[in-house]
């Protein structure tokens, strides 16, 4: 089984009270807390740009989609987080069919990124420019 990653973000900051302990590390705290599934790694990120949806983790995986969620309550959603990375980690190609998720998976999606070429270098499987876009015509005519 390939090693998915969750990241949790652990700089999230509650827009009423920014001088109070960080939810983002106290999800962490929860999270690693718990037994870690089989084929899941557990990594505390200092941001994932999601600052208007509260809590937020990512979960990725060579080959596979990844996805970001939000909106997250660490009390509330630690467990169901878990659960969805080792439903994650199972998946052939990171899409656990939509019933199978936690609510929160099928609700607080923030964003899915599809998976990155096999290619070590993606650009060179793009087709040059030129052949993307046609000839320009100059305005003049001779």
């Amino acid at each position: 089984m390939a090693t998915a990653t969750l990241y949790v973000c652990t700089t999230c900051r509650r827009a009423d009270a920014p001088d109070a302990p960080r939810p983002g590390a106290e999800l962490l705290r929860l999270i690693e807390a718990q037994e870690t599934p089989a084929g899941v790694t557990i990594i505390g990120a200092e941001c994932l740009s999601a600052c208007n949806n509260g809590c937020s983790v990512a979960l990725a995986a060579p080959g596979k989609w990844s996805y970001v969620y939000g909106n997250l309550d660490p009390v509330l959603h630690a467990l169901a987080i878990i659960e969805g990375a080792a439903l994650y980690a199972q998946s052939e190609d990171g899409i656990v069919p939509w019933r199978q998720r936690p609510e929160i998976f099928r609700k607080q999606s923030i964003a899915r990124i599809p998976p990155m070429p096999a290619s070590s270098s993606p650009i060179s499987e793009l087709p040059a420019a030129s052949a993307l876009t046609p000839p320009l015509k100059s305005p003049v005519q001779d």
